[in-house]
């Protein structure tokens, strides 16, 4: 009697919507720059400063305190009242009930996909735009259609009347983040308010990405109607949060990595419904339980103590955005404009049409670590992205080695 055939094991997989999952085109040419001496990297969304004295401090006494227990889901009370107090002062009324803590920002991003879609919903999303957000839903199975914004004499602007009618009574949810990662484009008020009718019009629900909120530059044309919603003048950019009721489909994300430089934290937070809330907690519990107790306590010192860092940290922020802008525009082939938020010059230049093998052969060529446009989708193909949050000296460091690639390639 002959044995059985064995059987053939399947190949062990993921499942399909993970597998298409993009990978980091950003980490990619990082990835590229292990082994390269000498490698200015200005590839990452991150300051070249630690994190604040004054907040490491207080997450040390915090150990030494003992705290390193389990909290609440939502966060610690006292995290979430200075983070009520901290949203009232900057875009009007908000409760402790409506905040909800994370482990970080893009925690936050995923829970508040997972709070309002499914499988086969569709989402809306504004692009160029910083890919965990565009890939996000897909996970939960979601489909993503872009609208993307318009590059132009004034830098990147938005078609607000394409978006609305991308705006369909089928779509589920918008995402919108402002200012954005890469362009620095920022929303206008009146573009909001627009928005935010619709949305209400049709029940979409919108989560609004604001972690670079702190992180605006209004000398460049400002923005009168925000200022008369009650919006913090000069202090944050415009928000959801300065028109919609907090019990209404608006979801924001926040996140302590930007404005207290605290990337390596991993915190955030959420402003969202009440009635969210008993459920944000459930799904909290199952993905992360909650946010390392003596890292809420940094929190709670970042944005009890912190206004005048920020403050400081924009202005540094500003004069290092302006210092690139005018160093990059002596370059031939570069065209840049200044953006209004956020941390970074998203430009375009001779070569750049196949963006992801030129910072590639940057950093194996002249050890300069700039990010590829397509990692923010084919919308930003043909551009490049280089965080100025670093120091005048670095930057004009890196102007030059851009310089001597483009000369070496007879682009100079």
């Amino acid at each position: 009697m002959s044995e059985p055939e064995p059987s053939v094991p399947s190949i062990p997989n993921a499942r399909d919507a993970v597998r298409a999952l993009r990978p980091s085109q950003i980490r990619e040419v990082a990835n590229a720059g292990f082994g390269v001496a000498d490698v200015l990297p200005f590839w990452f969304g991150e300051s070249d400063r630690v994190t604040p004295a004054f907040i490491r401090d207080a997450a040390s006494a915090a150990l030494q305190a003992g705290e390193t227990f389990y909290t609440h889901n939502l966060g610690i009370a006292p995290l979430r009242s200075a983070l009520a107090d901290y949203v009232s002062e900057l875009h009007g009324a908000t409760s402790p009930d409506h905040i909800a803590v994370t482990s970080a920002g893009v925690n936050a991003l995923m829970l508040a996909a997972q709070l309002v879609v499914g499988a086969g919903d569709r989402v809306v999303a504004v692009t160029p735009l910083w890919p965990n957000l565009v890939e996000i839903p897909k996970i939960l199975g979601a489909h993503v259609e872009t609208v993307s914004l318009d590059y132009g004499e004034h830098g990147w602007q938005l078609d607000v009347g394409r978006l609305l009618s991308a705006l369909t009574p089928d779509t589920k949810m918008l995402l919108v983040n402002s200012p954005n990662n890469p362009t620095g484009w920022v929303m206008t008020r009146e573009q909001q308010r627009a928005v935010l009718a619709h949305c209400r019009r049709h029940g979409i629900w919108i989560v609004a990405d604001e972690v670079y909120e702190r992180l605006y530059y209004p000398d460049l044309d400002p923005d009168p109607a925000a200022e008369a919603d009650g919006a913090a003048p000069g202090r944050t950019a415009p928000s959801f949060l300065d028109l919609a009721a907090r019990d209404e489909r608006v979801i924001c994300v926040n996140s302590f990595s930007k404005a207290w430089l605290m990337t390596g934290w991993r915190l955030g937070w959420i402003v969202a419904p009440q009635r969210l809330m008993d459920d944000l907690g459930k799904l909290v519990e199952y993905n992360t339980s909650c946010a390392p107790a003596f890292v809420q306590h940094a929190g709670i010192a970042a944005v009890r103590e912190g206004e005048r860092f920020t403050l400081e940290l924009v202005r540094d922020l500003k004069a290092s955005r302006d210092h690139l802008v005018q160093a990059l525009s002596t370059v031939p082939g570069v065209d840049v404009k200044a953006p209004k938020g956020a941390m970074y010059l998203f430009f375009t230049m001779e070569g750049a049409s196949r963006s992801l093998e030129l910072c590639k052969a940057m950093v194996r060529e002249v050890g300069l670590g700039i990010a590829p446009g397509s990692a923010f989708g084919p919308e930003g193909e043909g551009f490049l992205r280089w965080c100025y949050a670093c120091d005048l000296a670095r930057l004009d460091a890196g102007v030059e080695r851009l310089k001597r690639f483009l000369a070496q390639h007879g682009r100079a």
